[in-house]
């Protein structure tokens, strides 16, 4: 008896609980549906400087131009659910939105949970050796510095990787 109370109290819940969610999730859709939102990453590319070789120390580095880093994503089951490559601009910089970037499961496959850049290459034939500064080899991990981009019916969600480095290999 007490079983069969319980059951209809949860159940009651239950109902109740998915009326309530319905609700909001269709006031969200409707932002959603007039408002694009990007997943974006960004960082530096940096020749480390050979007086500081075998440190993480980034005193006198050059940013690399033409640079690639990949970005990798992957879900709960440690698949890769997401690949890009992304090249530096002139200064070093990177800044790639995640076209195609989805989530399953909004905590599991989150960007912050689930998401890497690595060093890919760099175009310098004297700064070519990756190093694992903020590991760029093993995968830098995402940071969020509560940087979003608005325009019109558009906001990005931007996410900061790095610095990463590559160093000479003669020093």
């Amino acid at each position: 008896m007490a079983n069969q109370h319980l059951m209809a109290v949860f159940s009651l819940l239950l109902i109740l609980s998915l009326a309530f969610t319905s609700e909001a999730v269709n006031e969200d859709l409707s932002y959603e549906e007039q408002t694009k939102i990007d997943v974006a990453v960004e960082g530096m590319v940096y020749c480390q400087s050979c007086k500081l070789k075998g440190t993480w120390s980034l005193v006198d580095a050059k940013p690399i131009s033409s640079a690639k880093v990949s970005i990798i994503c992957k879900d709960q089951k440690d698949r890769v659910s997401f690949y890009q490559v992304a090249e530096t601009d002139e200064t070093g910089y990177f800044y790639q939105i995640l076209e195609g970037f989805t989530m399953k499961h909004y905590i599991l496959d989150h960007p912050l949970h689930g998401c890497t850049v690595h060093l890919v290459s760099s175009p310098l034939p004297s700064c070519k050796l990756v190093t694992n500064i903020n590991y760029g080899l093993d995968g830098a991990a995402l940071h969020y510095n509560n940087k979003r981009l608005f325009g019109t019916k558009y906001e990005a969600v931007v996410y900061t990787a790095g610095p990463l480095v590559f160093r000479p290999a003669q020093c």
